[in-house]
């Protein structure tokens, strides 16, 4: 039993020496995810069309991700700088509990402190993904602060941050769901 005790703790915590077993005990006990959109549920290109109409790709395991967390009865939240129709779109379509777009200087922790009070839940029970400065704060304020791989070194060296295998818009929202949160809410296979 310890042996595959082990297995799962070394498969949990991936190769980022800075993930340590109590850090990862303590996930089970989040009520909230959420994730910056730029840079993490896409790949942080935009794309225009000759008419100037923007494009954003965004991955459907990601997509899947936030179904998941929702059928566990986890609230989900997008925060992001920009202010568009396309992200108000997948938000409603994937069904985010919270969208809060245009939120610059500091307005994604505000944001964040919103949520919880309408939750009535702690900052210690949230999950923040992110990967630019301007989500520093916010991945220093909750509980748990992942990053997909082509975060800014910034970000990357922030003591609390667990990265990501996964760049952003490849699936890294649902690497930190089966990594992560799922062993520890949903421990069978």
């Amino acid at each position: 039993m310890k042996k595959k005790l082990d297995a799962l703790w070394q498969r949990l915590r991936g190769t980022n020496p800075k993930v340590s077993d109590q850090r990862l005990r303590g996930i089970g006990g989040v009520r909230l995810v959420i994730s910056d959109v730029d840079g993490v549920l896409t790949d942080g290109s935009m794309y225009y069309t000759e008419n100037g109409d923007e494009m954003k790709r965004f991955h459907t395991y990601d997509g899947m991700a936030f179904n998941l967390l929702r059928d566990k009865g986890i609230k989900t939240a997008l925060i992001t700088s920009e202010d568009t129709n396309m992200v108000a779109n997948r938000a409603r379509k994937l069904k985010i509990d919270y969208l809060y777009q245009g939120r610059r200087h500091g307005g994604k922790l505000s944001a964040i402190e919103e949520i919880c009070r309408k939750e009535n839940i702690t900052l210690r029970e949230v999950i923040y993904i992110g990967d630019d400065i301007n989500c520093r704060e916010a991945l220093q304020a909750v509980g748990f602060a992942f990053c997909p791989a082509n975060a800014l070194p910034d970000i990357k060296a922030l003591p609390n941050v667990i990265q990501l295998e996964k760049r952003g818009g490849e699936g890294a929202v649902r690497e930190m769901y089966e990594r992560f949160l799922r062993p520890q809410i949903d421990p069978l296979p």
